[in-house]
């Protein structure tokens, strides 16, 4: 089978399968919903601190972003894991570098489209309700959080791909990751100090600040968070070609 006929079908797959498009569209409703609640409630509160920093806070939403974009990328390869889907997809392409390389390009090119459209609509919306600090696209450091935002969470989407590939399970990489984005990050932060900077959410959230503090600056931040996708893909890529199916 030819790269092209791989790319369509695996195109097909994506938009069929209700749970990955599902996982996909959350990526932007989920990211539009807690930006539209947040900055109609507090936004123009929170705006009014003297250590606001508007530009990082536009993006709020994003750490729940993030998670739909986790459960995108896993979501997307556990599905081949169901009922012998994998076997039958290798007996059609038995090229698995091809099939491992096509199936992982959609996934992050999918997800960077959604990724960039979910935080220009956010950016956008969210300064509807912010009246007198309203901020625009051409504030410093705007238009590059709206660009690297939409580049880190399909980076995120990727890196969940590849250790789903590696775990063979979208409920393992999700119990893991989950919970260290959302707590261990933080208290790992607290105690390790500068060196947590290089943890793949907190470096790639880096490129969402106006004036990133630290020895990363915004894009080798953003870098880093690439480090980690690129890593769990080889692993994954390493993985598939040496199991059975």
């Amino acid at each position: 089978m030819s790269a092209t006929a791989v790319l369509r079908s695996e195109w097909i797959k994506i938009r069929s399968v209700r749970s990955i498009a599902g996982s996909l569209m959350a990526v932007f409703l989920v990211t539009l919903a807690v930006t539209v609640l947040a900055f109609a409630t507090v936004g123009q509160a929170e705006a009014d601190n003297a250590d606001a920093e508007l530009v990082f806070g536009a993006f709020y939403a994003l750490n729940f972003g993030q998670i739909a974009a986790i459960s995108f990328g896993a979501t997307a390869i556990s599905s081949e894991y169901l009922n012998g889907a994998l076997r039958v997809s290798l007996a059609a392409v038995p090229r698995r570098t091809l099939f491992y390389t096509v199936k992982m390009s959609l996934v992050g090119g999918a997800a960077l489209v959604v990724g960039l459209a979910t935080t220009f609509t956010a950016f956008l919306v969210g300064q509807l309700f912010m009246g007198e600090y309203a901020i625009g696209l051409g504030e410093p450091g705007a238009l590059r959080a709206a660009f690297g935002g939409g580049m880190y969470l399909a980076l995120m989407a990727l890196f969940a791909a590849g250790l789903t590939v590696l775990l063979r399970s979208a409920i393992a990489v999700l119990s893991l990751l989950i919970p260290f984005i959302l707590i261990v990050s933080f208290v790992v932060g607290d105690i390790a100090g500068g060196a947590a900077a290089y943890l793949p959410d907190r470096a790639g959230q880096l490129v969402l600040h106006q004036h990133p503090e630290g020895s990363l600056g915004p894009w080798a931040g953003l870098a880093v968070t690439a480090a980690w996708a690129a890593a769990a893909l080889l692993a994954g890529w390493w993985a598939l070609r040496r199991r059975d199916a």
